[in-house]
């Protein structure tokens, strides 16, 4: 069989459909442990080096079953078509993916997470930083919160829609991603809203949230109320949409809450968690949970959606939730701390408007899997007994 390409989209179907596939990730073992391809569904996976079929090549392709279907990542492409090429010779039916992890870590799935009589809300997943911004369609009108650099995605599915982008809203400074509000904003004419908490030292262009204000469309459409509450940054904001889903950032979480410590003031941002959570705890628990992370598959529903009633969630995070004392919540914060990527202090700068990265550094920077949760590591930890 011939030698093929495809692209990330194509990869994520096959996963999520169980297709009888051997994903081989031929980078090093240091690039593959810090981030590599995950799935909704069990899947082969298998890290054999370039280098190794480089050394002896025999013996790397015995590691793969003879008859598999073989799907070969790297970094940038050409390692993965150089192997792909060698499993060919060997008769494999071996395909690589074009334009290397970054377009895994790029990739952004949309989900229709609901659809009332004048709106359309939907989450866009992106598995390899398992991350979600969203879209709230009313009208030929869209807005955006928490989008992501992958512009093209964004713009692409509104002309679909047969809206353009008007708001485009940040629950908080982001740390562990490059965010893409400013230049929507910037491209589409759409005003760019923030939370001086966050964004008042930075140099974007952006237009202050108030606590409480209410956001709509020009003709009729759902209510977007805005909800300060601070803790994973000064600035953390969530926004409640028609009294019905609360679009949550990386305040609440399906399985934790956001950690406090990013900003170097884990104690004096874990009080103001600690008063957000109180706060949360009183709204409606009906509210329908859109978290702007998760940690694994797990927490999405069948439909592999990530949203999760209030009254779910709080029930899932007992633990953290429950905690009534905040000299005790300091402590719990203290014990789930570690350090966060290098990357994050550069992201912040980044996203603060104070500094630049060439496209290819940009690319560098935002992938990887996000570390916001509080109480991932120590899951992590306790999981495998350690």
């Amino acid at each position: 069989m011939a030698l093929f390409t495809y692209e990330a989209k194509d990869l994520f179907q096959w996963l999520v459909d169980s297709a009888d596939i051997v994903v081989v990730d031929v980078r090093n073992a240091k690039d593959f442990g810090r981030f590599h391809v995950e799935s909704p569904r069990p899947f082969t996976l298998v890290n054999i080096s370039y280098y190794d079929f480089m050394e002896n090549e025999e013996e790397s392709v015995a590691r793969v079953p003879k008859g598999s279907r073989v799907r070969i990542v790297c970094a940038k492409e050409g390692s993965a078509r150089y192997v792909a090429e060698i499993f060919e010779r060997h008769g494999y039916d071996v395909g690589y993916l074009v334009g290397g992890i970054k377009t895994w870590g790029n990739l952004l799935v949309p989900q229709l997470v609901a659809k009332g009589n004048d709106y359309e809300l939907f989450q866009f997943i992106r598995p390899g930083k398992a991350s979600c911004s969203y879209g709230l369609i009313s009208g030929k009108e869209m807005m955006l919160f928490d989008p992501s650099r992958n512009l093209e995605f964004y713009f692409g599915f509104a002309a679909e829609k047969g809206c353009i982008i008007t708001k485009t809203f940040e629950t908080h400074l982001q740390a562990d991603y490059i965010a893409g509000s400013r230049d929507i904003a910037k491209r589409a004419g759409a005003v760019f809203y923030a939370n001086d908490g966050d964004f008042k030292t930075s140099k974007n262009p952006y237009t202050p949230l108030l606590d409480g204000e209410i956001h709509s469309f020009s003709l009729g459409g759902p209510k977007v109320r805005v909800l300060f509450t601070p803790g994973h940054t000064p600035g953390s904001t969530s926004y409640i949409i028609d009294e019905h889903f609360i679009v949550s950032g990386d305040m609440i979480f399906i399985n934790s809450v956001g950690r406090p410590d990013l900003g170097g003031k884990a104690e004096e941002w874990a009080g103001m968690l600690f008063d957000s959570i109180q706060m949360v705890k009183q709204l409606d628990h009906g509210l329908l949970v859109l978290p702007g992370h998760y940690i694994d598959w797990e927490e999405a529903n069948s439909e592999l959606i990530f949203a999760r009633i209030l009254g779910e969630v709080l029930e899932r995070n007992k633990n953290i939730y429950d905690i009534d004392d905040l000299a005790a919540f300091v402590e719990f914060i203290k014990e789930n701390m570690r350090p966060q990527p290098e990357e994050y202090a550069v992201i912040r700068l980044v996203n603060a408007n104070l500094r630049e990265e060439e496209m290819e550094r940009q690319e560098e920077l935002d992938l990887g899997k996000n570390e916001c949760a509080a109480s991932a590591y120590a899951k992590a930890q306790e999981a495998r007994g350690a």
